[in-house]
């Protein structure tokens, strides 16, 4: 299931005025970028990521809005709340869309006909459009859900799954991004049905194991699971320090590295911070901590910033310090798109980079000048990937 245009149908649910009417929600900035835009927007050739100035150019009369991640949070909770009382098992993949595995329930009652009173449940209690693909893999109830909208659903049977994909771009595959697509398309592959009908030797020796991955998917092959959905609540950082200090430039380059990791850490399981709690431990143990709450965000200058001056707070007292931490909580799912109500499309291009850089070749492959002589805070585990909520933290430096 997948809420459709579900930035822009929050804000009609609080401003009905705004139906029927091309609107944007995005950075309003002049740099900003489109987050969402409504149906009628999309007429004019407006997509998200746009820049808003090229957006407003290609459609004057939109009503432009810069957006509240927390209003949307909350839409999600409630959908999500309603999903949770129904599905057997289901995963929430982002602040928008969920995957429910509801093999079995057929011998009760039929699957589809349950997913459809679960979809028109959301629709009346929430009076948020929602879309639904029912299929027998996670790729192709996916492409379905695309296909259904807006506002709609669809029913894709086993057996039937190629010839649903067939007729359909080769695009329209969840893992085919615009690089992807430009090389399958100088390949002369414009439609699935192509790559259906390529030996899988060939898409191999193109695009290594991912033609492989890509060639199953098209063929409607896909036995990813269902991971059931539980909701992290924050991740943290900590170290006690090998010898006291009142160095106060050295403590804000050891939370500046922190914080640093665990931003990135946000961004690789998609998530979104909105509070930020810094610790201080004096060389009497006496503990201090100080928090702060921010709109959304995973993006690292705001988090920097925003962990240096809650400890700027916190520091009152000329005492030797023994450690120091820095918490993200009040977690949600999503991405760089709820970002792009205050970031431009450059910034959020870099941090992109950077993670490239990060998961190819280690956390440590590009850092920040002042934090690169912290030591002491190694690689962290992955805390969205299986690993404790707590990133193991007090090592001595």
């Amino acid at each position: 299931m997948d809420l459709d245009t579900f930035f822009v149908s929050c804000e009609r649910l609080l401003d009905s005025s705004l139906n029927g009417k091309p609107v944007l929600v995005g950075g309003t900035s002049g740099r900003g970028v489109v987050a969402a835009c409504s149906y009628e927007a999309r007429e004019y050739g407006i997509h998200s990521a746009m820049p808003m100035r090229m957006a407003q150019m290609l459609c004057p009369e939109a009503t432009v809005i810069r957006g509240n991640s927390g209003i949307y949070s909350k839409f999600s909770d409630a959908v999500t709340d309603i999903i949770k009382e129904a599905a057997p098992v289901y995963e929430k993949s982002s602040i928008d869309e969920f995957y429910m595995d509801v093999t079995g329930m057929d011998r009760f009652f039929g699957t589809y006909k349950w997913a459809q009173e679960l979809r028109q449940k959301i629709v009346k209690e929430t009076g948020l459009p929602i879309s639904l693909g029912l299929s027998t893999s996670k790729t192709v109830a996916k492409v379905g859900t695309n296909e259904a909208k807006p506002n709609n659903h669809i029913d894709i049977p086993f057996g039937t799954e190629k010839p649903f994909l067939a007729p359909l771009a080769v695009k329209k595959i969840p893992m085919v991004g615009d690089q992807t697509y430009k090389m399958l398309l100088n390949m002369g592959i414009k439609y699935v049905k192509t790559v259906q009908e390529m030996p899988m030797e060939l898409m191999d020796r193109v695009l290594g194991k991912n033609g492989i991955v890509l060639w199953k998917k098209a063929q409607g092959i896909d036995n990813s699971k269902v991971e059931p959905y539980q909701e992290r609540k924050s991740i943290s950082s900590s170290l006690t320090l090998e010898k006291d200090t009142i160095d106060v430039r050295q403590l804000k380059n050891i939370l500046s590295s922190m914080a640093e990791k665990l931003t990135y850490y946000l961004r690789n399981g998609n998530k979104l911070t909105s509070c930020v709690t810094v610790t201080v431990r004096y060389s009497d143990f006496d503990t201090r901590t100080r928090q702060k709450r921010i709109p959304y965000t995973s993006l690292d200058h705001t988090l920097i910033k925003t962990t240096i001056d809650l400890f700027d707070q916190l520091y009152d007292r000329r005492v030797l310090v023994r450690l120091v931490g820095v918490r993200f909580s009040h977690l949600l799912s999503g991405t760089y798109q709820m970002n792009l109500f205050e970031d431009t499309a450059e910034m959020v291009n870099l941090y992109q980079a950077m993670d490239r850089i990060r998961n190819r070749y280690g956390q440590n492959a590009i850092r920040r000048v002042n934090t690169m002589g912290t030591r002491g805070i190694g690689q962290m585990a992955n805390p969205f990937n299986g690993q404790p909520p707590i990133i193991p933290a007090h090592r001595r430096m």
